[in-house]
């Protein structure tokens, strides 16, 4: 079967079983570029696809398209997706899966959080800006950031946000994470002012207010990579060396504050809505020093004689 056609076969099974039109996306910008290196190498069959191919894919991706591990491993499991699917329409046998032995791989624990002085920088410079000819953009980034620091929601999250899902009145905010998850999550007094201010200069700088929250100049919703290149944008004006600038960062940053402030990771789960409660213990692996200084601080056994 020709790569392209089994693509797009893939896409209207993803398409019928309902998956976001992000991750749809995803997947068809990252089997794109594979059939691309495939057709390169003059591989146009699915049957013709080889574990070194993959690898031969994979190296290409680290070396000429400079993928990080973390891209890399989110490349090989959508590949895993699709040749899973290859098997499930008998193209290709379980045996012949050019990913069956293919691993993910290994990648640096660390997880990188903005310091109080990142955070002042950042919201100074937009506060300097509302006041000039740049006022809308000014407003707009400056709300995208004390959102992401006061919800911790995801990129995707943010840009599919609707007014009718912010409660400024009682102080919630409904999300709709991956695989379609709906959310309801609080919010603090200090975002819900941010927001209702936000929403009043919107309302006097369009004749028409957008659904959503977060629009461009065009009054239509911001799309993830419009987000992304505010802070490419941003990450040149602050010339910060030491942390990325990216949607991730402040998902990371709301996590670690949260934490480092006496938050359980229980509360925490629900608040990132994370599927399992695995997945939010990797914030307790990696700040496991600040959190035996909070647990040398805060144990019940020091108030207790005993």
């Amino acid at each position: 079967m020709l790569l392209k056609f089994a693509i797009q076969d893939f896409k209207e099974d993803r398409e019928f079983k309902n998956l976001s039109e992000q991750t749809i996306k995803t997947y068809m910008f990252q089997l794109n570029e594979f059939q691309s290196f495939c057709s390169e190498k003059e591989i146009l069959n699915v049957e013709d696809v080889t574990a070194n191919t993959m690898k031969s894919y994979f190296l290409f991706c680290m070396k000429s398209k400079m993928n990080n591990p973390v891209t890399v491993n989110t490349k090989i499991k959508n590949l895993k997706a699709f040749f899973n699917y290859m098997i499930e329409c008998e193209v290709i046998s379980e045996k012949r899966n050019p990913m069956s032995k293919i691993e993910k791989l290994k990648t640096d624990t660390k997880i990188e959080v903005f310091s109080d002085n990142h955070i002042k920088q950042m919201l100074n410079y937009y506060r300097r800006l509302k006041g000039r000819e740049h006022s809308f953009h000014a407003y707009r980034d400056y709300t995208i950031i004390i959102t992401f620091l006061g919800s911790g929601m995801r990129l995707g999250e943010l840009c599919n946000l609707k007014w009718k899902e912010v409660d400024l009145i009682n102080g919630t905010i409904i999300v709709f994470g991956k695989n379609r998850t709906q959310a309801s999550i609080p919010i603090t007094n200090k975002l819900i002012k941010e927001l209702a201010e936000y929403k009043v200069f919107c309302q006097q700088h369009f004749r028409e207010p957008s659904e959503h929250v977060f629009i461009n100049k065009e009054n239509m919703p911001m799309t993830a990579n419009a987000v992304k290149n505010v802070f490419k944008r941003l990450k040149t004006i602050m010339n910060f060396t030491d942390v990325r600038l990216s949607a991730h960062t402040f998902r990371h940053t709301f996590a670690h504050r949260f934490l480092m402030n006496g938050g359980d990771i229980f509360t925490l789960r629900k608040m990132l809505h994370h599927s399992t409660l695995s997945m939010t213990e990797k914030y307790l692996a990696i700040w496991g020093t600040a959190l035996r200084e909070q647990n040398d601080k805060f144990n019940p056994l020091n108030t207790l004689d005993v």
